[in-house]
């Protein structure tokens, strides 16, 4: 595919995929919070800018209040909260160790490689001008779960579980030019309760264990059993 024979319009949202794509890798590289929330942040407002994009292209005028409601969940709201909590337990500038980090960006590159050929059919069959960001709409996905499954603060995986809910959000704006209004005002709820139920979450491990380790809880079940 020539970069060159593409519309602005292609290349734009190709640019903004990388973007949304390259904070995925930020948030897996991160070992600090304050980090990884301003790159879950960030990865917000490149999702609030790909749906305008795609509103102002495809005639959807939906999608202008779509995109307003993610910069104000994603990228300030939930970003905020996370800022909130993380200052009120007192682990802004902890530093999260990571198991052997060269080869958890070489598996991050490995899933993003793997994305690519699980898309090529879809890529094949597809005719809207969106398709080849799919694939990249998959790596945020797998990304977000490598990043769930390889770090033990429960903060971390909290942000890596919303990266996740990101990339399908990504997947259905760019795929099929966004879900009916209904359906995202609900997501958008769903998302704001459980970041509520999160908070409370965490004070409770906190006060349990001082600690937001979640390889402690662990511990005290084998210690228990």
């Amino acid at each position: 595919m020539n970069l060159a024979q593409l519309t602005l319009y292609h290349q734009a949202l190709l640019f903004a995929a990388a973007l949304v794509l390259f904070t995925s890798f930020i948030m897996l590289a991160t070992a600090r919070i304050q980090p990884l929330i301003y790159a879950f942040a960030w990865q917000g407002t490149l999702l609030a800018v790909v749906t305008a994009l795609v509103a102002l292209v495809s005639d959807h005028p939906h999608l202008y209040i779509s995109a307003l409601l993610t910069f104000g969940l994603k990228a300030l709201l939930i970003p905020w909260m996370l800022h909130r909590l993380a200052l009120r337990l007192n682990i802004m500038h902890e530093i999260e160790q990571i198991a052997h980090p060269s080869i958890m960006l070489m598996a991050g590159a490995v899933l993003v490689i793997f994305s690519y050929y699980v898309a090529t059919p879809i890529v094949h069959l597809s005719t809207l001008v969106t398709r080849n960001t799919i694939a990249v709409s998959m790596a945020v996905v797998l990304l977000g779960m490598l990043l769930m499954v390889s770090r033990r603060k429960a903060v971390a995986q909290v942000i890596g579980f919303m990266s996740i809910e990101n990339g399908l959000f990504f997947a259905a704006v760019v795929a099929t030019y966004g879900m009916p209004m209904i359906v995202e005002i609900g997501i958008a709820f769903d998302v704001l309760v459980a970041m509520v139920l999160f908070g409370v979450f965490f004070f409770q491990i906190r006060a349990s264990i001082d600690s937001l380790d979640v390889d402690r809880l662990n511990r005290l079940s084998e210690k228990g059993e």
